[in-house]
């Protein structure tokens, strides 16, 4: 009898976790030069079947264009590696003798990656990079309709890591992928962390699964062509991210907001480029193919060619139409195409100007694009700035395409096929995600000088010296006032004398005692032993004519060592 697939899915994931767990915790003990060698062969192998792994996910999810899955391949691997290749992520990473702060990294452990039907090869070797980089074992849960193509991308990984001296599982695929086994990676006691890459209810679910999780959300990108733009180049920038892979990456253009002093002139630009205008009866017969009964993007559309998608809907578009732009009044449930499309339809905005316009994007952003990316096309940096500080984003790419911008290939973000969109967004960081998310980082902090901190109240305090003194003093005030009371003297009249202390009495010899007037001789405090001592410190010892003591103990570092034994400030105690 055939196991049901949900249980075959789940028995799976367990043994994948399983296995690299063991793979993980050899891998842990690597140093920094193997680590590099096994990525750097992966990053040949995934740059090497770039061709290939992109003609399978074409064939297999119907999704894109071959030569921009290509191109988004190469971004994933030798693009992606050349990135990370000089990131230290094994023992000491950074020290800062300054502050007295070492920092050593540690790897995470077993991560669960989830990857899309949008970008399924080129998003598996990225999370496969940055998880090897930073010493993480990794397993892979695919989209059940791009699940070939990612096993297979895996594989190319797993072999060239294990031949560059891997151990043999730190890469994993699972070959039957359902809810319930992905579930069951995602909270499996041996997964360490989850990288979602997916669908909104995916990524919620990786967030419920009780682990450290890095998700995305949904990018409903609008696209600002400000009055004082180059408006043939901000169009062909728009158009080169709607278009690129038939519009599948997050972060291409959903929209275009221009102001109404320019819009003639954009017309005609968007015109001249390939964009297609739509009338009214055409929005609403593209709206119902465009968006489900269910206000969700219909998947029959997403990353199809814009003759194909308008033919869907009945409309008849030129030759070489390249995008169809939807005129709309509003934001909203009413405006469907004002919604993340995923494909290369544009909503169109005018607005009276930079302030109207800036509302609209916020508008956009709010209806399912919050925390991930905005493009602005301006030679005003005051605008750009405004833009900057205002707008519910964290990504704001300037006079350049959004789709490629905001991974890190048009501009100087670190690449990265996952971008965390922060609180805003739903996701606990608003980085592109790197091999830095994946390893935690341990600290170690010497005691820096002068910076104890005194008891707070209500701590048992044994009293100071100079405490004891003062109430020594106030004792032998009271006793000499009852002694002068009983015997009716004038207390301005007696003197005390301290060679003939006995003519006192009684109590007064017991203060006596105590050693008010002659108080023990403390001993010297032996020197202060300093753990660590930088550069900084042997010249502030040079300035005050002080020494600086160290024992085996201590932490010099070279230069501090040179110029202290040089100028005779260290003192070297056993």
């Amino acid at each position: 009898m055939a196991m049901d697939k949900d249980l075959q899915s789940i028995q799976q994931a367990r043994e994948c976790v399983e296995k690299a767990h063991e793979a993980q915790k050899a891998f842990a003990e690597y140093s920094q030069e193997k680590v590099d060698a096994v990525v750097e062969a992966m990053a040949e192998a995934g740059l090497r079947e770039s061709e290939r792994l992109a003609r399978l996910a074409v064939e297999e999810t119907g999704y894109g264009r071959y030569e921009d899955k290509i191109l988004k391949n190469k971004f994933g691997s030798q693009y992606v590696y050349d990135a990370i290749k000089d990131l230290k992520t094994v023992g000491i990473i950074r020290e800062d003798p300054a502050r007295g702060i070492i920092e050593i990294a540690a790897p995470v452990g077993v991560i669960a990656a989830i990857i899309p039907s949008t970008n399924p090869t080129s998003t598996t070797l990225n999370k496969a990079l940055i998880a090897l980089k930073s010493r993480n074992a990794i397993v892979f849960s695919p989209h059940p309709s791009a699940a070939h193509c990612i096993q297979e991308t895996a594989k190319v990984l797993s072999e060239a890591a294990e031949a560059s001296g891997a151990p043999e599982g730190i890469i994993q695929c699972m070959s039957v992928a359902t809810i319930e086994g992905t579930q069951e990676l995602m909270k499996h006691r041996k997964t360490s962390l989850i990288l979602a890459t997916g669908g909104h209810g995916l990524v919620r679910a990786a967030y419920s699964a009780g682990k450290p999780a890095y998700g995305v959300g949904p990018g409903n990108v609008p696209a600002y062509i400000e009055s004082s733009a180059d408006i043939k180049k901000a169009v062909s920038d728009i158009f080169a991210g709607k278009c690129f892979d038939h519009g599948t990456l997050c972060s291409s253009e959903q929209a275009i907001i221009t102001d109404e002093t320019i819009k003639e002139k954009v017309i005609e630009e968007v015109k001249v480029q390939g964009g297609h205008f739509l009338s009214e009866p055409e929005i609403e017969a593209l709206g119902k193919i465009v968006v489900t009964p269910t206000k969700m993007i219909n998947p029959k559309i997403v990353g199809r060619a814009a003759p194909l998608i308008a033919g869907m809907a009945g409309i008849r578009v030129p030759e070489g139409t390249r995008v169809l732009v939807a005129p709309l009044k509003g934001v909203g449930r009413d405006f469907p195409l004002s919604i993340e499309k995923l494909s290369p339809i544009l909503a169109f905005y005018v607005e009276k100007d930079w302030r109207a316009a800036c509302d609209r994007c916020i508008e956009l952003l709010g209806y399912g694009g919050l925390g991930h990316t905005l493009a602005i096309h301006s030679r005003d940096d005051e605008i750009i700035r405004q833009f900057g500080l205002h707008k519910p984003v964290f990504r704001i790419v300037v006079n350049t395409q959004a789709a490629l911008g905001a991974v890190g290939y048009t501009t100087n973000l670190f690449p990265s096929m996952t971008l965390g969109c922060g609180s805003l967004g739903g996701n606990i960081t608003s980085d592109n995600i790197s091999p830095l998310h994946l390893m935690n980082i341990k600290r170690i902090a010497y005691e820096s000088a002068g910076t104890r901190l005194a008891a707070s109240p209500g701590v048992n305090q044994r009293p100071s010296t100079a405490e004891t003194h003062s109430l020594i003093r106030d004792q032998i005030s009271d006793v000499v006032e009852k002694l002068l009371a009983q015997k009716s003297l004038n207390p301005s009249a007696l003197a005390l004398t301290p060679s003939n202390p006995q003519t006192v009495g009684g109590p007064l010899a017991s203060a006596r005692a105590v050693g008010f007037n002659t108080p023990p001789p403390t001993e010297a405090s032996p020197p202060k032993i300093s753990p660590f001592v930088c550069e900084d410190d042997v010249r502030l010892a040079l300035r005050k004519n002080e020494k600086i003591y160290v024992n085996a103990k201590s932490i010099v570092t070279p230069s501090a060592r040179d110029l202290g034994t040089e100028k005779d400030v260290l003192v070297f105690l056993s």
